[in-house]
């Protein structure tokens, strides 16, 4: 018997995450790089999505997701829903931020 109340780990989960930027700019291009970066080497290819929104196009897309600073990640997939604010640069905190060190251990 399973207890379908209990909170799924994520680990079999396809990641969706959402990279907020504003244009194309230095700060932008870091966000994606290290992002993908941490997602190749934690998840694997095929284990997550990223959706870049550029908020100089689409700014009112900042008001769903309580966008206050950018770049901003917003891990929507799997629950609970982070936000990590800058570029990921450091891997460690970016690491636990999003708990994808709880899924190789």
């Amino acid at each position: 018997m399973t207890d379908d109340r209990s909170p799924h780990n994520g680990s079999d989960d396809v990641w969706t995450l959402r990279l907020y930027v504003a244009g194309e700019n230095q700060k932008s291009r870091a966000a994606f790089t290290n992002l993908t970066r941490l997602c190749e080497k934690h998840l694997g290819t095929g284990r997550y999505e990223i959706e870049v929104i550029d908020l100089m196009k689409n700014p009112q897309l900042a008001k769903a997701d309580q966008i206050l600073a950018i770049p901003t990640l917003v891990r929507r997939i799997p629950e609970p829903m982070k936000r990590v604010i800058g570029d990921l640069s450091d891997a460690d905190r970016a690491l636990i931020a999003l708990d994808l060190s709880a899924i190789e251990g």
